[in-house]
């Protein structure tokens, strides 16, 4: 037999039935459960089978060509045209056969221009680039084209919701620059821009991180902007996590504040796994392009582009936007329902798709405290994936007192207000029933939880009966 015979001719199934098994579990996994991870979302089939095309067989290291990037999108598509000009002056790629890609390529990046344009920057003037790989490669794209290693950098505390590039000590961010972090003011539990000010003032950095993983409330991006020029800083938008209710409008748009604004194309934008750097200054584009590529990576991963083009002309649509209003809409309400019932809110509540449960406020039977390990294992068991967090008054990543939630993923699902206070009804009886305890392990005392069997399996049978009223044609 052929190579060609073995390799295109036969299934998944019968070429490798053990990974073709576990795409199926993991199907019915998405299916059966209820997520609220809210970094988390279904990605649209069309997006997947752009994700799966013959462009995942070329390599694209460079860019498209200069006359290209600055064209309207109906030149762009003028195809005889622009493979014309292609065939007499080449690009700026270090491979041939590049000459579809540069399409695709230039596509998604006015793509993702229109959808975040506003009347003072039109699309016209934002520059884009779609080939970092992850949002922290895009982060550390950033660093390498503004801060020199040594140079301080501000951020929010990762215990108060910045991301592990924004300066953890684990991570490259922390280790080549000085860190200094701002966190929620203790009374409000909010952002004081004050403080901000004045700790900015005092450290002079070079770079000031705005955006969040567990921050549930949007930012001023007109504050940070006056607190970046007082201290002669460059603002960084990290809008990972919101970028997809930034096109629908229901989350402040950074662009005519940011200096570099960096984004997933996953979370709320429902695409790929991939990230974007976006900027309305052509110096700083240059810097930028010239960070990436030969900077942190080599070849981008050019069937991402159209996976990506895919995600953001789904994101131009009416449907879209109004899904990200109700993303919004069922994250305030679940937060009011999970107050209902007894929980408390971190941060006082939100104003975005992200909710966090103070679980300090839960008097359990035993009087220890529950963790969010714990918290999160047997809400799993029960059916509903959450992660733990952080959240202010933790000291140690491990022994985190919150846990996360967030709408995304049920609101793609079609769940409805019932099926809300449905949810946060669950969630709040799953917690309340769990007893925490510990013991002594090698590593020392170790938290652990337990919840009574009826209370498990009742909450088990109210998430099937949940999950079986949503939306279930996940592949």
């Amino acid at each position: 037999m052929s190579y060609s015979d073995y390799a295109f001719g036969k299934p998944l199934s019968e070429i490798d039935p053990e990974v073709e098994r576990l795409i199926r579990y993991e199907e019915e996994r998405q299916n059966r459960k209820i997520i609220m991870i809210p970094s988390e979302s279904i990605c649209p089939s069309p997006v997947l089978e752009a994700l799966g095309s013959a462009f995942n067989n070329i390599y694209a290291e460079g860019y498209p060509p200069g006359m290209m990037t600055e064209e309207s999108d109906d030149e762009i598509c003028e195809y005889n045209f622009q493979l014309t000009r292609y065939r007499r002056y080449s690009d700026k790629r270090f491979y041939k056969g590049c000459e579809y890609a540069n399409f695709l390529e230039t596509l998604a990046r006015r793509r993702a221009a229109a959808l975040f344009a506003t009347e003072r920057n039109p699309a016209d003037n934002i520059y884009v680039n779609i080939q970092p790989l992850s949002g922290a490669a895009a982060n550390n794209s950033v660093y390498d084209a503004f801060v020199s290693p040594g140079d301080v950098v501000m951020g929010m505390s990762l215990m108060h919701g910045g991301h592990l590039t924004h300066g953890s000590e684990f991570n490259r961010s922390g280790k080549n620059y000085t860190i200094v972090s701002y966190e929620a003011d203790p009374k409000t539990e909010k952002l004081n821009y004050d403080t901000i000010m004045d700790l900015a003032i005092e450290h002079r950095p070079r770079m000031i991180i705005a955006g969040y993983t567990s921050y549930p409330w949007a930012p001023d991006w007109a504050k940070f902007r006056e607190i970046c020029d007082k201290a002669g800083a460059v603002l960084l938008a990290d809008v990972s996590h919101p970028a997809g209710l930034i096109v629908a409008g229901v989350y402040p748009n950074p662009v005519d504040y940011a200096d570099v604004i960096t984004f997933t194309t996953h979370k709320t934008l429902f695409g790929p796994r991939g990230a974007v750097i976006m900027t309305a200054n052509r110096e700083h584009a240059a810097k930028i392009e010239q960070a990436v590529f030969p900077g942190e990576q080599g070849g981008p991963h050019v069937n991402k582009f159209a996976a990506i083009s895919v995600a953001l002309k789904i994101a131009k649509s009416g449907e879209f936007n109004n899904t990200q209003r109700a993303i919004v809409e069922n994250a305030r309400y679940l937060g009011d329902v999970l107050q209902k019932n007894g929980l408390k809110l971190a941060y006082g509540g939100t104003d975005t798709h992200i909710v966090l449960i103070d679980l300090c406020s839960i008097k359990t039977k035993s009087g220890y405290p529950l963790k969010g390990e714990i918290a999160v294992r047997i809400l799993d068991i029960a059916g509903i994936v959450t992660n733990k967090n952080t959240i202010p008054g933790d000291t140690v990543t491990a022994e985190a007192s919150g846990v996360r939630l967030g709408t995304p993923w049920v609101t793609q699902r079609g769940i409805t207000k019932e099926g809300i206070e449905e949810l946060g009804s669950i969630i709040a009886d799953v917690l309340k029933n769990i007893s925490p305890f510990s013991y002594i392990g090698i590593t020392g005392d170790l938290p652990r939880g337990k919840i009574d069997l009826e209370a498990l399996e009742k909450a088990k049978t109210r998430v099937e009966n949940l999950a079986g009223r949503l939306f279930s044609e996940i592949k």
